[in-house]
């Protein structure tokens, strides 16, 4: 799907380092901050992280982009939490697992 949506292999690759890496445009960084920040217990996106998506989306925008980010949270919650496994259907491509930080 990532693929289809033209998300490369060197954006895989660079997704746990993304504020360093070339692959992403300042943009997509902000982005990725921001569902990182979303997805954090407790959440900790800030206002100037809103302020800074609305210049490149409307209200509209912003509001799918947060329910996205919000229903994979819940799925990914959803099935931790009742130990759902990995069903094999991206056997052999790359799946990068995100650096732990040591507050998590």
């Amino acid at each position: 799907m990532g693929r289809d949506a033209g998300i490369t292999e060197e954006q895989l690759r660079n997704l746990t380092n993304h504020r360093e890496s070339d692959a992403f445009s300042d943009f997509e960084k902000d982005v990725l901050d921001y569902a990182d920040a979303l997805t954090r217990t407790p959440a900790t996106a800030t206002d100037e992280q809103i302020v800074g998506l609305r210049k490149n989306l409307s209200d509209e925008q912003l509001v799918e982009l947060t329910s996205a980010i919000a229903y994979e949270n819940f799925r990914a919650r959803f099935n931790r939490g009742f130990d759902v496994a990995d069903q094999g259907f991206s056997d052999g491509a790359v799946c990068v697992i995100p650096a732990r930080s040591g507050s998590a």
